[in-house]
């Protein structure tokens, strides 16, 4: 019965516009309460406890330094210069700049690990690019929304050092390695419908008439941003510094490359950055620190049981009840962000993947695949809303657009469903 109401009043709350963070740490605590009725006040310390034991694990520090690194990036003119060395690349043609926005996009996926930072960089330029080449907006904000979701595939990634968190036996660097060949793949694979929609609908047809930037001078002006990944890879791969530590390593080459070299960032922008990069770090960690409440209900109460007993003995077999999984966390993909499903269905698959005895890091690898499917598949997509508002334009004038890019990425999905080895192979390789 408490178990009924928990979820009832975590769905109420959330029809109601209750941010996810507070609907989960309300719908707990008031589980919490409801369990230890004969003492209470004593059982509600379980609250105060629980959110505390939510965030206080290291590998979470390198959140708010991934953000921090995101912002830095994004004021420092590194997305600008990228554009322009990989136009200097590709060259000019219908087509060609959505290939660029991709391929930027998913570099700037191993410098800050942040989707909707991303989509703002990079947005922030393509957009206005691809509007003078011709390309209508409703279709750059699809293209950019798509190509940012790789961000959270591609090292280093904030979604995959919460999986971590969750998943102990999934190991970061584990993770990070893992999560290469998708994000590749995930980028290639949605290059291919945006060059046949560009070339099918006769967009971009202005995009030939603009100039060339030269090779030398391009790849002179991006080679900082070049080295960032190298430098935060590397040096993880090298046992320079923990994932925690690369981000912070990241933070100070990116000032260093924002105020130093490129001279974009000011000292006065400082305060700007600190206190947006600040701002989502928090709502990112106290969401991170409510679901531990929330968590703690779930196990207090005994759900999660019933629920792996359910789904096991439901006669789906394991790949039934994996593309059960799918079209849940698909749908769920499409109304919540991605941290957030994180913290709320991964306590209650972690049973099911004990049972069937599937690799974590794999799991994991494919849990994200899907929260970046989500990231831009409407009605509540956060890199397509980031993108839509730099382009001015409504999330349903990018319907037509997207479903092509939705559909090209789930194919990736279920080639990394079906033939493990595309996560496994990489960290295998490398020792993880």
């Amino acid at each position: 019965m408490i178990a009924t109401l928990l979820f009832a009043a975590f769905v109420a709350m959330m029809l109601a516009g209750v941010p996810i963070g507070a609907a989960m740490g309300l719908a707990g605590a008031g589980a919490i309460a409801l369990a230890n009725a004969d003492a209470q006040w004593f059982g509600l310390l379980a609250v105060p406890q629980n959110f505390y034991a939510g965030l206080g694990k290291y590998p979470l520090l390198a959140i708010p330094m991934f953000v921090l690194v995101g912002s830095i990036f994004d004021r420092s003119g590194v997305a600008a210069r990228l554009v322009n060395f990989a136009v200097a690349i590709v060259g000019r043609g219908p087509g060609m700049l959505p290939i660029v926005a991709i391929g930027v996009a998913m570099f700037m996926g191993g410098i800050s690990g942040s989707g909707p930072a991303t989509a703002a960089a990079v947005g922030g330029v393509m957009i206005l690019a691809m509007s003078r080449a011709g390309y209508p907006r409703g279709f750059s904000a699809s293209v950019v929304g798509a190509a940012a979701a790789t961000d959270i595939l591609i090292p280093p990634s904030i979604a995959f050092i919460v999986y971590s968190v969750l998943v102990p036996s999934a190991s970061v660097p584990a993770l990070f390695a893992a999560g290469l060949i998708p994000g590749v793949m995930v980028g290639l694979a949605l290059m291919i419908p945006c060059l046949w929609l560009a070339r099918r609908h006769g967009m971009g047809l202005l995009e030939a008439e603009l100039p060339r930037p030269p090779f030398w001078r391009s790849l002179r002006e991006a080679s900082w941003g070049l080295v960032a990944p190298v430098l935060i890879l590397g040096g993880m791969r090298a046992g320079w510094f923990t994932p925690t530590e690369a981000a912070v390593v990241a933070v100070f080459y990116g000032l260093f490359v924002g105020m130093v070299i490129h001279r974009t960032i000011k000292v006065r922008d400082l305060f700007v950055i600190l206190r947006e990069s600040g701002e989502l770090s928090a709502v990112i960690l106290i969401v991170v620190a409510l679901a531990g409440i929330f968590a703690f209900s779930l196990s207090t109460l005994g759900v999660i049981d019933p629920v792996t007993h359910a789904i096991v003995n439901s006669g789906l077999g394991e790949y039934g009840v994996l593309l059960l999984l799918v079209l849940l966390l698909v749908m769920v993909g499409m109304v919540l962000d991605g941290v957030s499903i994180f913290l709320i269905f991964v306590p209650l698959l972690w049973p099911i993947m004990q049972h069937y005895q599937w690799d974590p890091v794999w799991f994991g690898v494919l849990l994200t695949l899907l929260v970046a499917l989500g990231q831009f598949t409407p009605p509540m997509a956060v890199n397509l809303m980031v993108s839509c508002r730099i382009a001015g334009v409504g999330m349903e004038d990018t319907v037509r657009w997207v479903r092509w890019l939705v559909a090209s990425m789930l194919l990736v999905i279920l080639a990394v469903l079906f033939w493990p080895p595309l996560a496994l192979w990489l960290p295998n390789a490398l020792g993880y």
